[in-house]
């Protein structure tokens, strides 16, 4: 079964909001530095994208997570694959994520975090599908809210293919 990908948010927008996103960050965060967590692999286009777009001190750290249990749905058992290399005691935290789905992995991983005792934590996300929600789970900073589509680009995979895309696109089976 061949597929293709059809654009549902195209690179200038996805620039675009970027940008008021930056923009955003940098207001609320003003006279301090910001210490970005990029969740792994989805989040670092993202993640590079806006820490360019924030007029601020920012720091980087990086986490693989993998939630495991059933075959296509997340158990919500969070299996941590790659740690922080430092700690986030006392920093302003913002989870730097490509998207949010049923919400079950990212309320275990703020969870996580904030038993680390940051001074601040947030989330960021490019993208939130409210509608697969199972999980309440908190988004401070969200690019767009998606239908639920099986989307790619910026991040976003198939089989490892089309993280590579310069916009968001849905994934259509022929």
């Amino acid at each position: 079964m061949a597929e293709h990908v059809e654009i549902m948010i195209s690179e200038e927008d996805v620039d675009k909001r970027i940008k008021e996103i930056g923009e955003q960050i940098t207001r609320d965060y003003a006279g301090k530095q910001v210490h970005l967590i990029c969740v792994l692999k989805g989040g670092s286009f993202f993640l590079c994208e806006l820490a360019k777009r924030i007029d601020l001190p920012v720091s980087l750290d990086f986490m693989s997570v993998s939630s495991y249990g059933g075959d296509t749905k997340s158990s919500g058992v969070v299996k941590i694959v790659k740690d922080l290399d430092e700690s986030i005691k006392d920093k302003d935290v913002l989870i730097v994520e490509d998207i949010v789905d049923s919400g079950r992995t990212l309320s275990y991983l703020l969870q996580m975090m904030q038993d680390r005792k940051p001074a601040s934590l947030k989330l960021c996300t490019l993208l939130d599908k409210p509608s697969r929600r199972v999980t309440d789970v908190k988004v401070d900073y969200t690019g767009f809210e998606i239908p639920d589509e099986f989307v790619v680009g910026y991040g976003l995979d198939y089989d490892q293919r089309y993280r590579n895309l310069p916009y968001i696109g849905v994934v259509k089976f022929d």
